[in-house]
């Protein structure tokens, strides 16, 4: 019988797969970590007895029925045309676009009196802009 000695193959561990995957794993650490910034100063703010108090600025409330009318501050406005809705934010503003505009739409609005809506202060400028919700209760 005739032996013949087979050449024997190195063995090694392939190591791509291994730093793929602890790649993988650093990148979603990173990306799923919430990094708090801590102050390193503390200090302590002097007080005043005679401290102003801030104003506090008036909320324009734009309230949108079920049917698409517009209300500012609770009156009704008389039609739904946006340059009709542009005049009376720009009046209720009294010309200051830092004042917070809050809308208020019923569940029922159609979607185009809310983009006109939003639109419409946009153009005005009013860019501090929120849309009033309720918490809804459990349904079963």
């Amino acid at each position: 019988m005739n032996f013949r000695t087979r050449k024997t193959e190195q063995v090694e561990i392939n190591l791509t797969p291994l730093i793929d995957v602890v790649f993988l794993m650093l990148i979603f650490f990173m990306v799923s970590t919430t990094f708090e910034r801590y102050a390193e100063l503390s200090i302590d703010l002097p007080s005043a007895e005679t401290a102003e108090q801030a104003e506090r600025q008036e909320v324009i409330d734009l309230a949108i029925d079920a049917q698409g009318r517009y209300f500012i501050n609770g009156q009704e406005l008389v039609n739904t045309r946006p340059e009709t809705l542009r005049t009376a934010l720009s009046q209720a503003s009294g010309g200051d676009t830092t004042r917070p505009l809050v809308i208020r739409a019923d569940a029922q609005t159609p979607h185009q009196s809310v983009v006109t809506a939003m639109d419409v202060a946009a153009r005005l400028g009013l860019s501090r802009l929120s849309i009033a919700t309720t918490q809804s209760g459990n349904e079963d």
